[in-house]
């Protein structure tokens, strides 16, 4: 699929009463541009996908909110890092910016992903700089700029705003980041960079909600939050973001990438979340039913 048959970000908007409630995918794209020269199966690239994280959240915009998703694959270009992350090694030539990568740029997995894993490389060549700058400006820009919109429509109408950013974690995720955990990984993580983009009452609603519904949840762990709620989550200033986690095999196979038998009842109990979000959030800015 091309980018002209597929744009880069969909979004869709509340049916009936608006709520400052912003909701968005930034990883559940499928559509792989004809640009994109791997050197790996295609469905070894699918292990980075969120696949139907948008699907299983599908019913935000019935309850008021607005939901945001992308189309491409993280893998391709990853518009939950900064622009900055990025390796100065993998490239053909000089960036004409500064450059800052994280550890996520070292694991081969920052704003272009250059490994799956420490033995599995996605490419055979180095990356053109024309090549990231086109994959910049026509699918990462267009996604940040489709949720900045959101979120000044709805806090220049509200004063107020919450933003879920919404993702799937895969069965192995401690492994992956190469960290050692005695627990194991919970169903959820809800993850506000340790209580810095979002008041503690909505995190706590959301945690209470998934734990009555039979779910395991953690906080910040291994999951903190990224580029997307770090910059949108002001506290002080009324805006708040948290990044929603759920385990893969709650709800798909991993290797099909196929829905499994939990993903109707996964999408009806976040569908159900969504109503209690949609209350709470009508009471906090005073919008009567």
């Amino acid at each position: 699929m091309t980018q002209a048959l597929t744009p880069p970000v969909i979004r869709k908007d509340p049916v009936g009463a608006v709520i400052p409630l912003v909701c968005d995918s930034p990883h559940s794209g499928t559509a792989y541009p004809e640009d994109f020269r791997y050197a790996v199966p295609r469905q070894l690239l699918r292990q980075g996908e969120d696949t139907h994280v948008d699907e299983l959240w599908a019913a935000a915009p019935q309850h008021g909110a607005t939901l945001i998703a992308a189309t491409f694959p993280r893998v391709y270009i990853d518009p939950n890092r900064t622009l900055q992350d990025l390796d100065p090694e993998a490239l053909d030539g000089t960036w004409p910016d500064q450059l800052e990568p994280t550890v996520k740029t070292r694991l081969g997995k920052g704003l272009v992903w250059t490994r799956l894993d420490a033995r599995t490389p996605i490419y055979d060549r180095k990356l053109g700089i024309a090549e990231v700058r086109s994959r910049i400006n026509d699918y990462y820009r267009p996604y940040h700029d489709a949720i900045a919109q959101a979120i000044e429509e709805r806090y220049d109408r509200f004063a107020a705003l919450w933003h879920l950013n919404l993702h799937s974690m895969p069965n192995d995720a401690y492994e992956r980041l190469g960290l050692q955990s005695d627990r194991p990984l919970a169903d959820f993580v809800l993850g506000d960079r340790d209580g810095t983009t979002c008041e503690p009452e909505f995190v706590q609603l959301i945690e209470d909600v998934l734990r009555s519904k039979g779910y395991t949840v953690a906080r910040n762990d291994p999951y903190k939050g990224v580029q997307l709620i770090a910059q949108i989550g002001q506290p002080a200033l009324n805006r708040h973001s948290l990044q929603i986690e759920v385990r893969r095999p709650v709800y798909m196979d991993e290797i099909t990438r196929e829905r499994n038998g939990g993903f109707d009842q996964l999408q009806t109990d976040l569908t159900a979340l969504l109503a209690v979000i949609a209350t709470y959030i009508k009471d906090r800015v005073g919008i009567r039913v």
